[in-house]
C-alpha cells in the first residue's frame, strides 16, 4: 500500500516557491491547507491567499508569497508529523522553534492553531510543521 503525504507535498510547494522567488503559487484546496495558510498569513509569512473554483468544479488555492527586499519571509518550513511517524504533544509540552523565533503549526480539537495559540487555549494535538 502506498501512502501519499498531501500536506508534505503542500509544504514542499511553499518551500520551493519561496526559494525560487515565485510571487504567486497555486495548489489544490483542502481545509487543512486553508487552515495552514490562515496561520501563515496571520504570522506574516505570506501576503494572502484566495479560494477559487476551477472549470471542473474543484476548489483551488492561490497563494501570494511575501518578500522583503527580494528575500522571502518564509525562510523554511519543515514537516514534523509524517504518515509513518505521527508526532503528538500535550499543551504543556509544545516545543519552541529556534528558541521562540519560529512557530509550530498544530491540528487540535479546536482546529489548526499556531503553537502560541494552542498554549493559550491549553490544548495539544498533532504537530504538522515548523516554520521560520
Amino acid at each position: 500500500m502506498s501512502a501519499h503525504d498531501t500536506i508534505g507535498d503542500f509544504l514542499t510547494i511553499l518551500r520551493n516557491g519561496a526559494r525560487a522567488g515565485k510571487e504567486n503559487l497555486e495548489t489544490t484546496h483542502s481545509n487543512t491547507r486553508e487552515g495552514i495558510l490562515k496561520i501563515l498569513k496571520s504570522l506574516g509569512y505570506i501576503n494572502g491567499f484566495g479560494v477559487t473554483t476551477a472549470d471542473n468544479g474543484l476548489k483551488r488555492l492561490s497563494i501570494e508569497m511575501k518578500f522583503v527586499d527580494g528575500v522571502p519571509s518564509l525562510t523554511d518550513i519543515q514537516r514534523v508529523s509524517k504518515p509513518g511517524r505521527r508526532a503528538y504533544t500535550k499543551a504543556t509540552e509544545i516545543p519552541k522553534v529556534l528558541g521562540g523565533i519560529g512557530y509550530s503549526i498544530l491540528t487540535t480539537p479546536k482546529g489548526v492553531l499556531s503553537d502560541r495559540d494552542a498554549r493559550k487555549e491549553n490544548v495539544g494535538g498533532e504537530i504538522i510543521c515548523k516554520v521560520w
